[in-house]
């Protein structure tokens, strides 16, 4: 009987030949590859799916290009991991796609607590979340930011100046709020609309809608889409062929619209794949002609034979309190590679490819000096390229940002923005070898 091979560390992924488009992130190996049109990118989708075989990636498409995530396994990289990503290589390369290893980069957030495994049910359940391990709870749908806690020093009892949006149809909100009260909310105040909700240890998570009928088009022709700030409308396929048919058919409709969507699909372990059509964080409200597109799109995945999942549709948003909006955003652009919405009155910002979830400012009282010189409980991890971390810490720190702590560079550099709040630039090339 045959053993294993050592398995690849991620610089050694990354090194080894045929694998330049590709870069190692918290999660797995991810390449980025720019598309002049929505079909175009489908038309990789579409390659992807005859090399991947049984392991299909996680594949984002959006109006751009296609991210291509090869998840870590395991037990940790092997010679299928480089197989399979120089295969998508080359079908990108026959397309006349290419890479931009730029375009790539996790954001994570992290949980300090007095007593992890009790805040960690309370969270599992606000977020739909499943636990990996001990510390780490982790998005099923693996679309949405992974949560990691560690221990926390000393108590730091009052509120976070961040706080998580989760919006999901408004069923599912009933029932959520209904489960976090069971397990361990230390808080619950409801505003009709939404509720806030905090943990044992106040960390805080509005969920919403809690109004009937609020998450939803009337009638039938968009009824498998769900308003949960984007709109979105999730189907379950047999198989990776069926849903990159629908890949294919939302992107031509998207162009021809002339309306950006996301197209997310993912493998599950029974051969399944869910497709996850995503207007975007708000864009359903400010162009009247989502609703006809969301109809079209609903004809094409039932002309498929696709099952609606009308509870899986899940928006997380990033809220963090600022008494210099102006001064946090741009500190919070530059630390992200985000850009600021345009709108008047909007403080969002957001992922330029479409790939990352949102963050907001919202005011603060300048003369709360207690808890803005409290240390956060919850702060952001943005896992980059290590070829690309210089330049984003120095965009941060250009931007308003102070080193907070780099004993741990360059795996690690803490930086806070100029109110006090906190992220990590991280790198994961390199971690085994140190």
């Amino acid at each position: 009987m045959g053993t294993r091979r050592r398995p690849l560390t991620a610089r050694e992924l990354q090194l080894a030949d045929g694998m330049d488009d590709w870069r190692a992130l918290g999660w797995g190996a991810v390449a980025w590859f720019e598309a002049p049109s929505m079909r175009s990118g489908a038309a990789l989708v579409r390659a992807v799916v005859d090399v991947a075989g049984a392991r299909l990636p996680d594949l984002d498409l959006r109006p751009g290009g296609v991210r291509v995530q090869l998840r870590r396994p395991r037990d940790g990289y092997g010679p299928e991991d480089l197989e399979r990503a120089r295969a998508v290589s080359a079908a990108a390369f026959r397309l006349g796609l290419r890479a931009d290893p730029a375009g790539v980069q996790d954001v994570q957030l992290t949980m300090d607590a007095l007593d992890h495994a009790a805040v960690m049910p309370f969270w599992q359940a606000a977020l739909g979340y499943v636990p990996v391990g001990e510390e780490d709870l982790v998005d099923p749908g693996r679309r949405l930011p992974s949560i990691w806690f560690q221990e926390q020093d000393e108590p730091r009892p009052l509120r976070n100046r961040l706080h998580l949006d989760v919006v999901v149809p408004q069923p599912v909100a009933a029932a959520t709020l209904a489960e976090v009260r069971e397990r361990g909310a230390g808080a619950v105040t409801e505003h009709g609309y939404y509720a806030t909700v905090a943990d044992a240890e106040g960390n805080e998570v509005d969920l919403l809608p809690l109004v009937e009928g609020a998450d939803r088009w009337e009638g039938p022709e968009t009824g498998d889409w769900r308003l949960v700030f984007a709109a979105m409308a999730s189907y379950v396929a047999p198989g990776a062929g069926p849903a990159a048919e629908l890949a294919g058919a939302v992107a031509g409709l998207a162009d021809d619209a002339g309306l950006p969507l996301g197209v997310d699909l993912r493998a599950s372990p029974d051969g399944e794949v869910v497709v996850t059509v995503d207007t975007g964080k708000d864009r359903w409200e400010m162009d009247e002609g989502y609703r006809p597109l969301a109809a079209q799109v609903q004809r094409a995945a039932r002309d498929l034979g696709l099952r609606p999942d009308v509870d899986r549709p899940r928006f997380v948003q990033v809220g963090i309190d600022a008494v210099d909006i102006p001064a946090v955003r741009r500190f919070w652009a530059a630390a992200l590679g985000y850009v600021e919405d345009p709108r008047p009155h909007v403080t969002d910002l957001v992922d330029p490819r479409g790939l990352g979830i949102p963050f907001f400012l919202q005011p603060m009282e300048a003369d709360d000096t207690a808890r803005r010189a409290q240390r956060n409980r919850v702060h952001v991890d943005v896992f980059v390229p290590d070829d690309r971390a210089r330049t984003r810490i120095e965009a941060a720190l250009r931007a308003g940002g102070r080193v907070v702590r780099d004993a741990d560079a360059p795996f690690g550099t803490t930086i806070a923005d100029p109110e006090g709040n906190e992220v990590d630039i991280a790198v994961e090339v390199g971690r085994e070898e140190g």
